[in-house]
């Protein structure tokens, strides 16, 4: 008996049922998109004024709280940390206008139960602003 060696077909990859499958996703999505004319976006623009503005024009609610957990309200320390004395004194600040920004400034090392706390009494008494930044530590010399 006389075997021979077949010739070995070469080993590829045919790319003919990928461009198929491809062409198929294409038309499917062109198929099946709508396209809607959207018009312009209402945004109201703030408007700026060549004078300068003075801090005490500008109103805002600033808590800055310490590493120890005691709150300052625009610069005017609190007795104690606890909640009820956070909210009183910024419902005295706000006279009730809630469009104010809230700004609360925490130290580096400031516990995260006294930021929960002062977050928790503006959504209580329903402030939109909201805003957070911290301190970085003070660098030894």
């Amino acid at each position: 008996m006389k075997f021979k060696r077949q010739r070995s077909q070469e080993v590829g990859v045919d790319l003919t049922p990928l461009i198929d499958v491809v062409f198929l996703l294409l038309i499917f999505f062109m198929v099946s998109t709508t396209f809607t004319r959207e018009s312009h976006l209402q945004v109201e623009l703030p408007e700026a004024s060549g004078k300068p503005v003075s801090q005490a024009e500008v109103r805002q609610i600033d808590v800055v709280i310490n590493a120890e957990g005691q709150y300052s309200l625009n610069d005017r320390t609190l007795v104690n940390n606890r909640r009820e004395t956070l909210e009183r004194g910024v419902r005295e600040l706000a006279e009730g206008d809630t469009s104010l920004p809230f700004i609360i400034t925490a130290d580096a090392r400031t516990p995260h139960e006294f930021v929960v706390r002062a977050m928790d009494v503006a959504g209580r008494l329903g402030f939109a602003k909201l805003s957070i930044t911290t301190e970085r530590e003070a660098e030894s010399q």
